[in-house]
């Protein structure tokens, strides 16, 4: 028990103090007080063994919130939430829920076996407003305290730590977009897509090779600094539709947890706002177009295919009216443009981004379009095999072997068909779908396609037939008019 006396003396010591400070206030001048407080606040600093630093939640002139104090705000939230007494609550991107340390709380910190403690608080001033009705203005802050002789760990090292750390928990903890270029503006939505890579219809060393490929990416930012590299790759995916390009975008970037942004180029005037649009893109992104060869004239050998069906078009009205129609689209993106929005120097303006090409027909693209060093990584996304089989019925009928598999494995490697169409065949057609069911449709479906492709190479051997029939016949015609 502590005697009561104690308390007694304690009171009366405070209150002695606090009666010298008045008279000090009151009846010395502000000059010999000021130089008082200064020397006094020196002497202290002398004897004092911590240093503080603030960062105020907002800066300059309070029209923008503070990068520092966002990133401190996210790094000490967990923090908060197991050591402060009292916390704030918020609800963030209207799915979770976020704890603080609330104002004039404090919670401590440990770096290298160094021990800091962190402070909140808040300054509140009043203004006068038109209305004469004074409001009052909060200035919250973060306060760092530490040991004046870890001065140079703290305030190097530790607090670019934290700094980082501060954004990659914002980055982790954000509401992901998907976006859309409407003219030099891009809009967005909420990006929910459910794909994955463990959804994935894919051999599983093809599939394993693409993520390791991902992963080493998002961690080498020293690697392509130290190389004098954009921290930038580029993947081109080709192959037949309907074998999973667009779910493999989805699926890198819920792996990377990256913001995507679908770049329709036909609705881009020019590369001056195609140049527009990259630079309001942000990092941890990936830049999609979709379907490269079809978005604008931009090879020789599309020029080339259009000359061939030039006469086709015009024996049509409405085929002759649409090619007009494109003809004169307004966009004037260029190849060359294209190609600096990849890798020229303003594709250097932010770091950590994909760039993804997605064409049905690799063939068709120019060769200076997907060269290494602008598409590094080329997928090709092929037609339905067993192991891309044996993933979709784990998806879709919870199956991981079936005495059926052997069969259906044999009719695969005789026929092409897509997993899109593959996993049509797995979708079961009512809630109470049998498996084994949903497993022979699709055995009736491939031993149709089998059927339907063995007719029409026998169509095509007749037509060769027939062709080399009619070539041998006017050779003969030729030889009789000699």
């Amino acid at each position: 028990m502590v005697p009561a006396d104690m308390f007694a003396h304690l009171g009366s010591t405070i209150g002695g103090l606090m009666f010298v400070w008045a008279i000090f206030q009151q009846y010395f001048p502000y000059e010999v007080r000021r130089h008082i407080e200064k020397y006094s606040q020196r002497l202290v600093g002398y004897v004092y063994p911590y240093i503080q630093i603030t960062f105020n939640e907002f800066t300059g002139e309070r029209l923008m919130r503070s990068e520092a104090y966002s990133a401190i705000e996210n790094y000490l939230s967990s923090k908060s939430s197991t050591q402060a007494k009292r916390l704030k609550a918020d609800i963030k991107n209207n799915q979770s829920l976020v704890l603080s340390m609330d104002d004039h709380e404090e919670v401590s910190d440990e770096f290298k076996g160094v021990k800091v403690w962190w402070a909140s608080g808040k300054n509140i001033s009043k203004q006068q407003t038109f209305s004469y009705t004074p409001i009052n203005d909060e200035k919250r802050y973060y306060k760092l305290n530490f040991h004046k002789g870890q001065r140079e760990l703290i305030i190097g090292p530790y607090l670019t730590h934290v700094l980082k750390e501060g954004k990659a928990i914002r980055v982790r903890n954000r509401q992901r977009k998907l976006y859309t270029n409407n003219g030099s503006h891009w809009s967005h939505v909420v990006f929910e897509h459910p794909a994955t890579f463990k959804t994935l219809a894919m051999e599983p060393e093809k599939k394993q090779d693409i993520i390791d490929d991902l992963m080493a990416f998002s961690k080498a930012e020293e690697f392509y600094a130290s190389i004098g590299r954009a921290w930038k790759r580029g993947y081109l995916l080709y192959g037949p539709p309907g074998t999973g390009k667009s779910t493999m975008i989805a699926a890198m970037a819920n792996l990377l947890g990256y913001d995507l942004y679908d770049l329709e180029l036909t609705a881009v005037k020019d590369n001056t706002e195609l140049r527009r649009l990259l630079i309001e893109t942000s990092s941890k992104s990936i830049i999609v177009i979709e379907d490269i060869d079809c978005s604008l004239d931009l090879t020789g050998q599309r020029r080339k295919r259009k000359e061939k069906v030039e006469e086709d078009e015009e024996k049509d009205p409405r085929e002759k009216l649409a090619k007009e129609e494109r003809e004169t689209k307004p966009s004037q993106v260029t190849l060359s443009g294209l190609l600096n929005f990849i890798d020229g120097l303003w594709s250097a303006c932010r770091g950590e981004r994909l760039i993804v090409f997605t064409t049905n027909y690799v063939e068709k693209l120019d060769a200076a379009l997907i060269r290494k060093g602008r598409m590094d990584k080329h997928i090709e996304l092929s037609y339905c095999n067993f192991e891309s089989f044996k993933v979709l019925a784990r998806n879709y009928l919870k199956l991981e072997a079936h005495h059926l598999f052997p069969k259906i494995r044999g009719l695969l490697e005789q026929t092409n068909m897509t997993p899109a169409d593959v996993a049509e065949h797995l979708m079961p057609k009512s809630l109470a779908g049998v498996a084994e069911n949903c497993l022979h449709n699709l055995i009736q479906a491939l031993e149709q396609e089998i059927e339907n492709g063995k007719l029409k190479a026998e169509e095509e051997g007749k037509e060769k037939n027939s062709a080399a029939e009619e070539k041998d016949q006017d050779s003969e015609a030729s030889s009789d008019r000699k």
